[in-house]
């Protein structure tokens, strides 16, 4: 899988543009592009023991909550979930301080830490719950994220089209007490070395200064 690098500045100059040939973009000041509403973002990108424990560790991150969202019953159990049926994705809620980190910032590691372009499948976890998505919180998240998912597919950053879904933020139900910090207080399970431990190695690679000390 061809991946790129997209630095900040590419957000500055692009997001707001939507995507058109404008040499200018709206906004020069990289501080203008901060959202600062709700500071809530929901991401999913496969199994969310993955996507917790990426976005735990960055710097502005207050607090991630494993859960599901998307699907058609209320408090959904992870067996139900695992089942496929009930239409939930396993997401993770990240609360944020978007004076350190912006949603950009945030959509940036999503993108880089996970395939897009597999749909309902993330290595060998396959399956609607796996799926990629993006659930926004405002209309500035939405415009965001269809933005970015725009030009990465326009620019070839990866070797096939994103599949990323973009919706509005539905309801959100949170995971049993179990999955909450499942990395952090399980480093040595088969499943955290063999899946999420190679993630954090990239995350420290690639965002090395974002991280939490």
């Amino acid at each position: 899988m061809k991946i790129i690098i997209v630095p900040l500045i590419f957000f500055s100059q692009v997001l707001f543009s939507n995507c058109t040939n404008t040499k200018k973009p709206i906004m020069d000041n990289k501080q203008d592009i901060v959202v600062k509403v709700n500071d809530t973002a929901t991401f999913g990108a496969g199994c969310f023991w993955c996507v917790e424990a990426v976005f735990a560790s960055l710097k502005g991150v207050d607090k991630v909550v494993s859960g599901y969202s998307g699907g058609k019953i209320k408090n959904p159990t992870y067996k139900e979930v695992c089942s496929g049926l009930t239409g939930h994705a396993e997401v993770v809620r990240i609360y944020f301080d978007s004076t350190i980190i912006s949603f950009e910032e945030l959509l940036e590691i999503f993108w880089q830490t996970h395939d897009p372009t597999t749909l309902n499948r993330q290595g060998a976890d396959v399956g609607t719950q796996y799926r990629s998505v993006v659930f926004y919180h405002n209309q500035k998240q939405k415009e965001i994220a269809t933005s970015v998912s725009d030009f990465l597919n326009a620019n070839g950053a990866f070797d096939k089209s994103i599949v990323t879904e973009i919706s509005e933020a539905p309801e959100f139900y949170v995971a049993e007490d179990y999955h909450q910090q499942f990395y952090e207080l399980n480093k040595e399970y088969p499943y955290c070395r063999a899946v999420i431990l190679p993630k954090m190695d990239k995350l420290k690679k690639l965002f090395a200064e974002k991280l939490k000390q």
